[in-house]
């Protein structure tokens, strides 16, 4: 079954992210208190896979949750197969709907100009919030299609 591993949010945006444990997602605007809540909508809240991290440290990148600025980090899913349009129901609240999947990188990070590579751009996936509640490290994540 998948989880959430960690619950990241910042200040300002093209940073990366703190680890805060827990945080609060209002319908359709974000988390509360992340520089991309109430972004234009479809990218209100960002996932990245705990896979996607390890694959960047085997090729000698020192990242962990929070550095590609993902806000929620999971393990037990390939985030990056979903289809648009995916619901995810996070822990006993919260329900997300899949509006992205991967970005273009306008700006190549440091992990970009340190490797050559990136994993967010490719595996990471955006989300918006249909139903707000508290979200923490822990919480289970489940998967379901759009009727």
């Amino acid at each position: 079954m998948a989880s959430v591993i960690a619950v990241c949010t910042s200040r300002k945006k093209g940073i990366k992210k703190q680890d805060v444990t827990e945080a609060t997602l209002k319908e359709d605007y974000g988390i509360i208190d992340d520089a991309h809540a109430g972004a234009d909508g479809h990218r209100q809240v960002s996932l990245l896979a705990m896979t996607s991290i390890d694959k960047m440290r085997r090729m000698g990148a020192d990242v962990g949750p929070g550095d590609f600025a993902e806000n929620l980090t999971v393990e037990g899913i390939e985030l990056f197969t979903l289809p648009i349009g995916t619901l995810l129901s996070v822990g006993p609240d919260v329900t997300l709907e899949v509006t992205q999947i991967g970005k273009e990188c306008h700006d190549r990070c440091a992990i970009f100009k340190q490797l050559g590579t990136c994993v967010m751009p490719l595996e990471g996936i955006f989300t918006r919030v249909l139903k707000g509640g508290r979200v923490r490290a822990g919480d289970k994540l489940m998967v379901s299609r759009k009727e």
